[in-house]
C-alpha cells in the first residue's frame, strides 16, 4: 500500500482494500486548516491511481463532532489577505471536492455531531453518508460573512434534497438535524454512535468485495448521468460501461481458459 502519512489526518487500512481516514484535529472540532487542505487534495488525488484500495470511509476524531468548517484563525491570516493567495487557497478548497467525485473509490462517510461548513461539504461530496442521532448539518458559510455557497455545496445539496430545501438551508445557514436529514434522503443510515463504525464497515465489505472495474465506472455513470442532458443520454454512458465490461471479463475469461 502506498504510505499515506499526514499531519491533520489519520489513515488506516482496516480490511484488505478499505482505507479508513480521520480528519485528525479534534482539539479544534477537526476544523479545515491550510494544512488539511493541502493534504485532503493530496489524498484523493493519490487514491485516484491506488488499485488495492477499493473503498473509503471518512470519519474523524474525537467525540464533539465530525468537523466545525474553516479554522478561521488559521486561514485569514495576514499573508492570505492578497488576491492571488486567496485564489490559489480556493482553488484548493474546491479541488477537494472535485477529486472526490474524480476518485474511483466509493467514499462511506460516517457523521456524527457537527458537520459544519467545510464538513457539510465533505459530507455532501460523498457516495454514502451514515449519521448518529446527534449529527446536524450546515452551509455554515453566510454565517461568517461570506458567500453561502461555497464548496460544491450549491451543486451537491439542491441535487440531494431538492432545491427548495436546499435554497432555505443555503440562505438561513441553519442547522439541518439527523431526524430531517433522514426524511430527506440525504443520509442513507441513522444509527447509535457505537454502530457507527460497524455499519460503514458492513457496506464497504459488500462493496469491496465487488469486480472494482465494475464500481469505478458504476460510479462514474451515476456521477455522469446526474447532469446528464437526457434519459438517451444517460443510456448511451450506460451502455458504454456494460459493453465494456462484459469485454472485459470476456477476455479475462478467455486468458484463464488458456491458462
Amino acid at each position: 500500500m502506498a504510505d499515506y502519512t499526514y499531519e491533520t489526518l489519520k489513515t488506516e487500512v482496516r480490511d484488505p482494500g478499505i482505507l479508513v481516514v480521520s480528519l485528525n484535529r479534534p482539539q479544534k472540532l477537526n476544523a479545515m486548516n491550510r494544512q488539511m487542505t493541502k493534504e485532503l487534495v493530496d489524498l484523493w488525488t493519490r487514491l485516484q491511481h491506488d488499485f488495492d484500495i477499493r473503498v473509503v470511509i471518512l470519519r474523524a476524531e474525537g467525540e464533539k463532532g465530525f468537523c466545525g468548517g474553516m479554522d478561521v484563525a488559521d486561514v485569514f491570516q495576514p499573508e492570505m489577505m492578497q488576491f492571488p493567495v486567496l485564489y490559489d487557497f480556493q482553488w484548493y478548497l474546491g479541488k477537494i471536492e472535485i477529486a472526490m467525485r474524480e476518485m474511483p473509490q466509493p467514499i462511506i462517510c460516517v457523521v456524527h455531531g457537527a458537520a459544519a461548513g467545510a464538513g457539510m461539504s465533505f459530507a455532501l461530496a460523498s457516495d454514502i453518508r451514515i449519521i448518529s442521532p446527534d449529527a446536524r448539518f450546515n452551509a455554515a458559510f453566510i454565517n461568517v460573512g461570506i458567500g453561502g455557497a461555497d464548496m460544491g455545496s450549491s451543486y451537491f445539496l439542491p441535487r440531494l434534497i431538492g432545491a427548495g430545501r436546499a435554497y432555505e438551508l443555503m440562505y438561513t445557514g441553519r442547522f439541518m438535524h439527523a431526524e430531517e436529514a433522514m426524511q430527506l434522503g440525504f443520509a442513507s443510515r441513522c444509527v447509535e454512535r457505537e454502530q457507527l463504525m460497524d455499519t460503514a464497515m458492513e457496506i464497504a465489505q459488500v462493496i469491496a468485495s465487488k469486480d472494482p472495474l465494475v464500481i469505478k465506472l458504476t460510479k462514474e455513470a451515476i456521477n455522469q448521468n446526474i447532469n446528464c442532458s437526457s434519459l438517451e443520454a444517460a443510456v448511451h454512458m450506460e451502455n458504454r460501461n456494460q459493453a465494456f465490461i462484459i469485454a472485459h471479463n470476456l477476455q479475462v475469461a478467455t486468458a484463464g481458459q488458456k491458462g
